[in-house]
């Protein structure tokens, strides 16, 4: 059986088996249909199930988000493939590597600053700098010159203090006004 299916703008037409499209669609002949009425059913089926316009109308939206085509280039007669376009590659991030690294830096000053309101100076440095910038207690004792057990003590305290901190306060900044 021949159906139509909606790609883009246009129709293009499929062949496929009419067992298969019974099994696809979930939907049998019955007893007093014809053949024609049955394929006439199935076409009506796919139309509702996947021909509607907001199923198929995706690209009005998303035409600018990724899914762009190769344009000619100007100086030369080929398509410009200096660079890769976004569906291409297999991590879409490196396009919006700047706004991911500002948000990140955004969040990590946001969270050094809470770190910073509610422990010491000399504490906070040192969570902050064993917590989110990945040193090992050993480095940071070493860079302070004090001994290991000392810090991870320090560190130990510092951590079930800030634990009661966020335990009796909400996290979120924004918090949402209530009646």
């Amino acid at each position: 059986m021949k159906i139509k299916m909606r790609y883009e703008n246009a129709y293009q037409t499929i062949e496929v088996e009419t067992t298969e499209l019974a099994e696809w669609l979930n939907i049998s002949i019955s007893v007093d249909e014809s053949e024609e009425d049955y394929e006439k059913r199935i076409q009506e089926e796919i139309e509702v199930q996947f021909n509607r316009p907001d199923y198929n109308s995706w690209h009005k939206f998303d035409r600018h988000r990724g899914n762009s085509k190769a344009q000619l280039n100007d100086e030369a007669d080929g398509l410009d493939v200096s660079e890769p376009l976004m569906d291409e590659v297999i991590d879409s991030r490196i396009f919006c590597k700047e706004s991911i690294e500002r948000e990140n830096q955004w969040e990590y000053e946001s969270v050094c600053t809470k770190i910073r309101e509610v422990l010491k100076p000399d504490i906070a440095d040192m969570v902050i700098a064993i917590a989110l910038d990945g040193q090992t207690v050993g480095e940071y004792a070493a860079s302070i010159e004090d001994s290991a057990n000392n810090v991870s003590h320090r560190y130990r305290r510092a951590l079930s203090t800030l634990k009661k901190f966020f335990q009796k306060r909400p996290f979120n900044p924004f918090p949402k006004a209530t009646k």
